[in-house]
């Protein structure tokens, strides 16, 4: 694992020279601020809200790629006072989804941080998120010896087909996006990362009902206090050193984790997916999702009868889908 890690590390050293710094404000950066990184494209559904969410938990500084955007993103994040962006022309699939460049910039600039790594369609929310800030968190967590915080990604849809949603971008996309699927999970630990492996919820019933084992991954480590020796192996779902993939504890529930409320069910999933069929970026291997995608394409109705209506954190903590541990 040492050498698979330096092997990681040597990668994003490697994939540096692919992103090219626009607008560089990192000098604001402070020792105790919460940073967070991202890759974005064609995101202004998104962004403004996006932005917004996290500056209100309590994020100081925003690390953001733009992986040729054509929908205004680049402009928007340029005019953002608290936003260091980079641009890339080059794939995001051979870059490992992104996260060679961002391993880079968190190597770079997340060095002692707590280090918050998510998608422009994933919302934190975590135990007393209404009351209590990102710094809070991280100061328990801080507190406990504990230096990476695990949370499950819950897929949100609207009721009714996709393509009959309206959604003003700025808007809080979780005013359309209210349902989820609440009792339909299923893990495992992983035998070589050793992370909490979870599958399940509104993608695996719909779309990957005869290949349950295709249906994505759930389980995240969005959240970290850096050191520059860490790497993300698969997206924010594995890490080395493994340690930091030990996130969940289902036996005494004594951890505290929280959830990644996906927004990706927005009406512009329809001409993003015609769009992937082609560019296929996504999934590493593209032809098993070729289907999945042009099921999207047409804004399907992902609501059925045991759908969940979403009602805050406290719901999800009941639900076990997230857990308070010993942060009263």
């Amino acid at each position: 694992m040492r050498w698979k890690r330096r092997r990681f590390l040597y990668r994003v050293w490697r994939k540096r020279r692919q992103i090219t710094l626009l607008h560089d404000r990192t000098r604001q950066i402070d020792a105790t601020m919460v940073l967070c990184f991202a890759t974005v494209r064609n995101e202004m559904a998104r962004l403004p809200f996006f932005l917004d969410y996290y500056r209100m938990l309590g994020v100081g500084h925003f690390l953001i790629v733009d992986n040729a955007s054509d929908d205004g993103t680049t402009d928007f994040l340029a005019g953002q006072p608290d936003v260091s962006l980079w641009t890339t022309p080059h794939s995001y699939r051979l870059s490992r989804f992104g996260m060679d460049w961002l391993g880079w910039l968190l190597w770079q600039y997340g060095h002692g941080h707590w280090c918050l790594t998510v998608d422009a369609d994933e919302l934190l929310t975590y135990p007393h998120a209404d009351s209590r800030s990102l710094t809070d968190l991280t100061q328990h967590l801080d507190q406990q010896g504990v230096a990476s915080f695990g949370a499950i990604m819950l897929e949100m849809y609207p009721k009714g087909p996709i393509a009959q949603v309206h959604h003003d971008p700025g808007t809080d996309p979780l005013q359309s996006l209210c349902w989820f699927d609440a009792a339909n999970y299923r893990e495992r630990v992983h035998p070589v990362y050793q992370n909490l492996w979870v599958q399940g919820g509104v993608r695996d019933r719909v779309f990957f009902a005869d290949q349950p084992q295709r249906a994505p991954t759930l389980s995240k480590v969005p959240l970290v206090r850096w050191q520059w020796r860490h790497v993300y192996v698969s997206s924010t779902h594995q890490m080395l050193p493994r340690r930091l993939n030990h996130v969940f504890d289902r036996q005494h529930d004594q951890r505290v984790t929280g959830v990644l409320l996906h927004t990706k069910f927005l009406p512009d999933i329809m001409p993003k997916s015609a769009e992937e069929i082609s560019r296929r970026q996504h999934f590493e291997n593209s032809d098993l999702y070729t289907a999945y995608h042009q099921t999207l394409a047409k804004g399907p109705d992902l609501w059925c009868d045991t759908s969940c209506r979403y009602k805050g954190w406290a719901q999800l903590t009941a639900l076990g889908l997230m857990s308070r541990g010993d942060w009263v």
